[in-house]
Order: C-alpha cells, then sequence, then structure tokens
C-alpha cells in the first residue's frame, strides 16, 4: 500500500532498550498506536539452556500470544557469541511462546561486548552468519529470524559484510543502526550506508538511528530508500511519534500529544510500576523517562528537577498531583 506522498506505507518498530523499555512501557506505547512491531530488551545467552520461566519473564507477553495487550506482536530478542547456545535457548524460547526471533549484534556496552555479545561480533561476519543460521536451522520456518546490527565495531568499514552475513545465514529482515560501536550515539547517524545496504540485499532492511521528528524520518526514508524504521530514544522522547508519522504518510491531520496528555501517561507508568521495585528505587523508571522527554517536552525537565532527589511515595505523589492539577487547568 501506498501513501500520500507516493512511498510505501512505513512499517514502524520499538528499538529494544536495555534497562528502559520493558513490558509496562511496550504496553503504553503500543496503546498510542503507530507502531507495529515490538521487540524486547536482550535476553543474555552464553552456555546455560535457560528455563521457561526466563524467557517470561523477561517477555511476559508470551502468555498472551506474543503481543501486547492491544495485538502489537512482540519479537523476543537474544544475544550472545556461541552459536549452539543460541540456537538451543532459540529453539525453547518458540516453545515458550515466541513468534519471532530477533538476534543483537549491535549493543554497544562494554560489560557486553567485553562477554562476546553485541556489537563485538560485527568484529567477524563469518561469526555473524554462523550464528545467525545456527539459529534459524533450529527455529521452525514459520517463524521470523530478525537481526540488529551497527555499521562496524573500531569502524565503519565491515557495514557490508555484516550486512551480507546476516543475510546469508538466513535472517528475514535487518535493523541497521547507523552508527558503529565507537560511534556510540554520538550524531550524527549515516544514514547512507543504510541506502547501500538495502541496495546490496535482498531483504528488507530497517533503518534506524536519530529519527527524532516526522520530517527527519521523511529525510531518512529519502537517503536510505527504506520502508520499515526503527525508534528507540525519540520513541520515548515523542511517545506518539508513529502515530505522527502515520498521519503525515496517510495526509491526515493529527496533533501532537501535549504535556497534560503526557503527565497522565507517566501517571500511568508510576502506577503500574510502583509495586515492581524496591523502596529504594521509587521513581527511578519515572525519572529515566523524564530525562528523554524533556528533549521533547520542557515541562518534563521542571517535573525532573521536583523529584529527582526523591524516593518517598508521598512526596512523588504529591508532584503528581499538583503536576496534574495544573495541567487540568491548562
Amino acid at each position: 500500500m501506498t501513501d500520500k506522498t507516493g512511498s510505501v506505507t512505513p512499517r514502524l518498530y520499538q528499538a529494544p532498550m536495555e534497562g528502559v523499555i520493558d513490558h509496562h512501557l511496550r504496553a503504553l506505547l503500543s496503546a498510542i498506536g503507530g507502531i507495529d512491531i515490538c521487540v524486547t530488551e536482550f535476553l543474555r545467552v552464553t552456555h546455560t539452556r535457560l528455563p521457561r520461566r526466563v524467557f517470561v519473564r523477561l517477555c511476559p507477553e508470551l502468555e498472551t500470544d506474543a503481543a501486547t495487550a492491544t495485538g502489537t506482536p512482540v519479537r523476543l530478542q537474544l544475544l550472545g557469541g556461541n552459536p549452539q547456545a543460541m540456537a538451543y535457548n532459540a529453539a525453547r524460547a518458540v516453545e515458550a511462546g515466541a513468534r519471532a526471533i530477533d538476534l543483537n549484534f549491535g549493543c554497544p556496552a562494554k560489560s557486553v561486548n567485553n562477554s562476546d555479545g553485541g556489537a563485538c561480533l560485527l568484529q567477524s561476519p563469518r561469526r555473524v552468519e554462523e550464528i545467525v543460521a545456527a539459529v534459524r536451522r533450529a527455529i521452525p520456518d514459520a517463524i521470523p529470524l530478525s537481526a540488529k546490527i551497527r555499521l562496524g565495531y573500531q569502524d565503519r568499514s565491515s557495514y557490508l559484510d555484516n550486512a551480507r552475513a546476516a543475510e546469508a545465514g538466513g535472517a528475514g529482515e535487518l535493523a541497521v543502526h547507523a552508527r558503529s560501536k565507537v560511534d556510540g550515539y554520538r550524531p550524527p547517524a549515516y544514514w547512507e550506508y543504510i541506502g547501500e545496504i538495502r541496495q546490496q540485499l535482498y531483504i528488507p532492511v530497517i533503518a534506524n538511528g536519530d529519527i527524532w521528528t516526522p520530517d527527519e524520518f521523511l529525510r531518512c526514508r529519502q537517503v536510505t530508500g527504506c520502508d520499515a524504521f526503527m525508534f528507540g530514544r525519540s520513541l520515548l522522547a515523542r511517545p506518539d511519534l508513529g502515530l505522527q508519522i502515520k498521519a503525515l504518510c496517510s495526509g491526515r491531520d493529527y496533533t501532537p500529544m501535549v504535556w497534560q496528555q503526557v503527565a497522565a501517561l507517566l501517571w500511568d507508568y508510576y502506577q503500574i510500576t510502583r509495586e515492581c521495585y524496591p523502596t529504594k528505587y521509587l521513581g527511578n523508571r519515572i525519572k529515566q523517562w523524564l530525562a528523554y522527554l524533556k528533549l521533547a517536552y520542557p515541562e518534563a525537565g521542571v517535573f525532573f528537577e521536583k523529584i529527582k532527589r526523591h524516593r518517598e511515595a508521598s512526596v512523588i505523589e504529591d508532584a503528581f498531583a499538583r503536576e496534574l492539577a495544573v495541567s487540568a487547568v491548562a
């Protein structure tokens, strides 16, 4: 299907973010709308054969046909450098209810890379292919297998080698974060590399990196030629970014969420997660999300300053009450 701009209607993905986007946030973000597929945080695979409860703990949506409450499909992501262990645990994940598997070759964290996982594997395209191929053989043909890479490890010179390796191993889709491991998250994102990868591969390529606004989405689509896009930090900064992009592409009028709506969303998130974490960490998840929201909403920075040093439920909840009351009046 083509959109009003003459292009194929885009598929939009929520990017996995370790320690940030858990099943609670996936539920809230998917309920807003605009996102077609969610991806879990990575599950680290070593040589251990993981029990079912580990998969379900990471991805409770396995109990509901691997979808959020509003029906958005959720892919389970695995990370590790041992092909046999990755294959075995991918098969176990499918037995636990996974309807799609994603493989992480992009995490830049030092602790992960020092443990033979994530972006460090991009130093050997052969290993990337072996891991993907082992997982592909281990899971049913009907289960989609995707992979996520960066443009390289120390530099961006291996971007095509790793992309081709993932395809050769049997990945049916490839998400590309348009930076190397050394680039980290520093601007810019090198979208032109994604465009070349898309031209060289036969499988769909998902563009990822620095798509913060609908206008940047249009520029990324023009540069890459992609029909699929992945959003991490930008989706946290603008929870309805998917809806903004879908409206733009369809030619519909759409009014982006205002701070009053976002504050109510934050309150829902606080209530949902309040009992999930020890008291000494109360409010940490809210503060973490506010750090992203203040990139798009100045009011989020003001609210963060009000609660950043507090962990007492009474103080945080009183701050919310005042914020929501002000928002209601506004």
